[in-house]
């Protein structure tokens, strides 16, 4: 994957990147260290961001429909008005992240860590919470 003729590999190492309204739709970050980076905008449709450090990143209006974030750690990240639908969540660190206005149908969320979630006006219809959902 190419962001402004720069080669991106899993794994990556963009903290405090300014990737604001980047388009990284189906882009492998797997494990990329994204802390504190500006994704304000960005489409991150179908994104792999497993295991993915986005402590602090600014996510606000991303689109990350779809979007594979397993184990990602957004411990602080700001989601405010972000499109989840369909995003797998699970296992992910979202302590203290805020999700203000977010959509998350259909969602995954099992085994997250949700201490400290902001969840106002967020649209949580078929969000999978547990195993018993």
């Amino acid at each position: 994957m190419n962001i402004n003729g720069h080669e991106i590999k899993p794994g990556a190492d963009l903290r405090g990147a300014n990737l604001t309204g980047a388009n990284l739709r189906d882009a492998d970050l797997e494990g990329a260290n994204l802390r504190g980076a500006d994704l304000t905008g960005a489409d991150l449709t179908g994104a792999d961001l497993r295991f993915a450090d986005l402590r602090g990143a600014d996510l606000r209006g991303a689109d990350l429909t779809d979007a594979n974030l397993t184990g990602a750690d957004l411990m602080g990240a700001d989601l405010t008005g972000a499109d989840l639908t369909g995003a797998d969540l699970s296992f992910a660190n979202l302590e203290d992240a805020n999700l203000t206005g977010s959509y998350l149908r259909g969602a995954d969320l099992k085994g997250a860590n949700l201490r400290g979630v902001k969840l106002e006006c967020a649209y949580l219809k078929g969000t999978i919470l547990d195993n018993n959902s």
